[in-house]
């Protein structure tokens, strides 16, 4: 898999540690938690993957990012800045990290939404009742204690 491409007016690529601030800044301005993500950032940054926007004030527009754990992997703090909304950079964000969950012989994606459960069945994701979670994902961060209750919580598994 390609290391960079582009959507629209941006650009796609892997995270790094240096990125860990815009990212927590994107995720906040969207109103999603930043809870784990220092901490994945740190010993795993390129399992986020973000959009930069092009020109000489480079800033990054869109973030999504994976917990692994095994064989399986949350797909987590997907979200993109009010001002890029609709010009298919969060969709980009999303495939970059399915395909590398897929390369990686990833089986099963996970993911918790309070607002965008319409969203992410295009990308395979189904509903599935909290009770049939696996263990190894309901202690991730996102699962055990950054989500509210309420959130819906969808699978993609691996065809």
């Amino acid at each position: 898999m390609t290391t960079s491409t582009t959507a629209g007016p941006a650009s796609i690529r892997r995270a790094t540690q240096d990125d860990a601030g815009a990212i927590q800044r994107v995720l906040a301005g969207a109103d999603l938690t930043i809870a784990g993500v220092a901490e994945i950032m740190r010993e795993h940054a390129g399992d986020f993957f973000v959009a930069e926007s092009s020109g000489a004030q480079r800033q990054i527009v869109a973030v999504s990012g994976l917990d692994v754990r095994g064989d399986m992997a949350v797909l987590r703090s997907v979200a993109v800045h009010p001002d890029w909304r609709g010009r298919g950079v969060g969709q980009a964000v999303v495939r970059h990290a399915i395909a590398d969950a897929d390369a990686r012989g990833i089986h099963a994606l996970y993911l918790l939404t309070v607002t965008a459960e319409r969203f992410f069945p295009r990308f395979g994701f189904e509903r599935v009742e909290r009770a049939r979670i696996p263990h190894a994902i309901a202690e991730t961060v996102e699962f055990a204690s950054a989500c509210p209750a309420t959130a819906v919580a969808m699978v993609r598994d691996k065809p």
